[in-house]
């Protein structure tokens, strides 16, 4: 199976990969996170509003295939902190550090 453009598409049942519900978590994670990358990376070269086509061949534009990809990244982050990989109120505190050097170190307003 490919994508319009050509793409090859790997379908692959996770129980074929014996992997504990940790490490699947982290692996889509991953995977979820060089997406958000690919299509910043998109949007760089091609712009915000430039059409486009999602993974699963919907016509659409780069500015909602970033929507699509930053709630797929949030959903596995959600994941993360349900299955205590993480602590939620470690992630709140560090987005407030964040916030704060980005007042220092860049020329985002925050």
């Amino acid at each position: 199976m490919t994508t319009p453009n050509g793409q090859l598409i790997i379908l692959a049942h996770p129980t074929e990969h014996n992997m504990d519900t940790n490490t699947e978590i982290l692996t889509i994670l991953q995977e979820e996170a060089a997406e958000v990358i690919q299509i910043i990376s998109k949007i760089h070269r091609f712009g915000f509003n430039t059409d486009a086509y999602s993974p699963d061949g919907v016509f659409t534009t780069n500015a909602r295939r970033l929507e699509q990809e930053l709630g797929d990244l949030q959903c596995m982050i959600d994941l993360c902190i349900e299955h205590h990989l993480v602590d939620e109120t470690m992630l709140q505190i560090r987005t407030k550090e964040k916030r704060e050097k980005l007042k220092t170190w860049s020329n985002i307003p925050v």
